[in-house]
């Protein structure tokens, strides 16, 4: 019974490292992630004597959309690829475009004359 107190005094400290959170799983560090998003930037250059051959920038951010709204970044709510909104735009600014080449085509004869 004297070893008893002991191991309970032993449990009740805490660690200095269990102090910190620390991720359980996959989802707890990709949610993590997502929350605070992570920017990975480089450049890769190839020169020869002086001489820039290539050049390739890499810039990539990983964050929720959420997160990248608030930041400012929503291309994806005008990609007509991606937004069937945007789809519906970009037709009607193609059909609007052949409109305006047939009503100039047409006053620059008339206007010729």
């Amino acid at each position: 019974m004297s070893q008893e107190p002991e191991l309970v005094a032993r449990r009740e400290r805490p660690s200095p490292y269990s102090a910190r959170p620390e991720p359980s799983n996959l989802a707890d560090i990709l949610e993590r992630v997502l929350d605070k998003g992570i920017i990975i930037a480089g450049d890769i250059r190839v020169n020869l004597l002086d001489i820039e051959l290539l050049t390739v920038k890499i810039r990539l951010l990983i964050v929720s959309v959420d997160k990248a709204a608030e930041m400012g970044i929503d291309w994806w709510k005008n990609d007509p690829m991606l937004s069937t909104s945007a789809q519906e735009v970009a037709e009607e600014n193609r059909r609007l475009r052949e409109r305006i080449e047939e009503l100039e085509s047409g006053a620059g004869e008339s206007g010729d004359e």
